[in-house]
């Protein structure tokens, strides 16, 4: 019985999965707590957690806006992507404007496709209208491509 949890102990503080965790709780935490405390909710961040993140934009950037030809996470609708020890990502986004003719569809649709991203087993979207959208959220590829 103490064989097994000196493996286990010995395993988390050798494996990589478990270092990076380590790495990400001491930069991703404090940050997050103390910048929107009552927006994002706590969790305790999974191992893989930038692997799936990636994953997530992965998806994102399959999803476009009808009013600018670019996708989503290119124009910078996605304020932060998280993801728990129990593989669900959380999602801040917001939209160009509240009269965005996808405002009542656009955050389901990313909640739905991101759900199936590899890694994921839910998602939560979040719709938040505070830092409001602007062009200088785009990237600046993104700018570069609409000539702004």
């Amino acid at each position: 019985m103490s064989q097994g949890s000196d493996e286990s102990s010995k395993n988390e503080s050798t494996s990589p999965a478990a270092s990076e965790a380590q790495r990400q709780d001491s930069v991703h935490d404090p940050s997050a707590e103390e910048k929107s405390s009552d927006e994002t909710p706590e969790y305790e961040p999974h191992p893989d957690e930038e692997e799936i993140r990636e994953n997530v934009v992965g998806v994102l950037k399959t999803i476009f806006d009808p009013e600018i030809p670019v996708n989503i996470y290119d124009i910078g609708l996605i304020y932060s992507i998280t993801v728990d020890k129990d593989s669900k990502a959380y999602i801040r986004m917001t939209l160009t404007s509240p009269m965005c003719p996808v405002a009542g569809t656009l955050p389901g649709e990313v909640e739905q496709k991101t759900s199936g991203a590899l890694g994921v087993r839910e998602s939560k979207v979040e719709l938040v209208w505070d830092p409001p959208w602007g062009p200088d959220k785009m990237s600046e590829a993104t700018r570069l491509q609409l000539n702004l």
